[in-house]
């Protein structure tokens, strides 16, 4: 009994530094030695049980940290406030990709806001506010028409390039991503599609579409209109969308097999979305619109159809993922 008891005491001044919560066990006498030896079987016991916690043997000496209070983010403000929503949502999940894009949505954002706001700065001084909301608007318009009239090409590349961003943008929002999961590279490929291949294919197909329209098939008033929608929508329409799929492939160095496989797998469904979209848009294209002002006109209606593309070509790209996973 005696030699056990001098055991436990050895084994007390080993293990009493490193067992949480003891400071000091005094004298190695065979009271202490005895009470550790308690301790050290209720701990080696529930380190066999799992369901136990060795914490609950040991006497704890810290104070409990108590959890930080969870912040929510109100979802509804996704549609009646989006700026409160992203601020919310920014502070939520604050993270450097989080604050990075925010900043270069606000510096964008302000510098839109300003060239738009200062286009009348030599001139506005004394305007009444009333004149200022007619002027404003009005001598933009003119500055575009101008810059339309010197550079039509770049003009159109600049302002499909301006669009096919915003559509990415609302796309991988309404995807669910959150500020900080934003695809920076996703919404510069999108951009590079509207700058180098939207606005010039579509400045050639409108003034080309347009001669032949009224010079070669005589095509004229709103009987005429919707001959030209029906040749848009089953001519223009598929060649564009299947560019913007192969571009969004070269420029993710995609094999060429895997790039055909997803025009093929998004033709037709891009036509049907297309059907409840652009008939309408298209009326008023060819029907309303001069044709110098037609790419404007289709690329405000493009961001809502942006969205539907990219959201096409994101679904192909995830497609693609699963099956890489599957086959590891």
């Amino acid at each position: 009994m005696r030699s056990a008891t001098t055991l436990c005491s050895l084994v007390a001044l080993i293990v009493a530094p490193n067992v949480q919560g003891f400071t000091s066990l005094g004298p190695c006498s065979v009271k202490n030695a005895s009470f550790v030896h308690r301790k050290l079987k209720n701990t080696i016991s529930s380190a066999r049980n799992p369901h136990v916690s060795c914490v609950t043997n040991l006497s704890m000496t810290q104070t409990p940290i108590s959890p930080e209070p969870i912040i929510e983010i109100d979802e509804s403000l996704r549609e009646e406030d989006p700026i409160e929503f992203i601020s919310q949502e920014v502070q939520v999940k604050m993270d450097a990709n989080s604050i990075i894009n925010t900043v270069i949505l606000a510096l964008i954002g302000l510098a839109v806001l300003n060239q738009f706001a200062t286009v009348d700065a030599d001139v506005m001084r004394g305007w009444s506010a009333q004149e200022m909301a007619i002027r404003i608007p009005i001598d933009n318009w003119n500055g575009y028409s101008a810059i339309l009239e010197q550079s039509p090409i770049l003009t159109k590349a600049a302002t499909s390039a301006t669009v096919y961003t915003i559509g990415d943008f609302i796309a991988q929002r309404t995807e669910g991503r959150t500020m900080g999961e934003l695809d920076r590279g996703r919404i510069l490929r999108s951009l590079l599609a509207g700058l180098v291949g939207h606005g010039p294919m579509s400045h050639v197909w409108y003034s080309v579409s347009d001669n032949i329209f009224e010079n070669v098939l005589h095509l004229q008033g709103w009987s005429g209109t919707i001959i030209k929608v029906v040749i848009d929508q089953s001519f223009w329409g598929p060649i564009w969308n299947n560019t913007y799929i192969l571009l969004l492939g070269l420029m993710k160095f995609n094999k060429l097999e895997d790039i055909f496989s997803e025009m093929k797998r998004t033709t037709i469904p891009l036509i049907v979305s297309g059907l409840k979209l652009w008939p309408l848009a298209h009326l008023v294209t060819y029907g309303l619109i001069p044709l110098e002002n037609r790419l404007l006109w289709v690329d405000m209606i493009e961001i809502i159809w942006v969205t539907i593309l990219a959201t096409a070509a994101a679904g192909g790209e995830a497609e693609e993922e699963g099956k890489e996973k599957s086959l590891q």
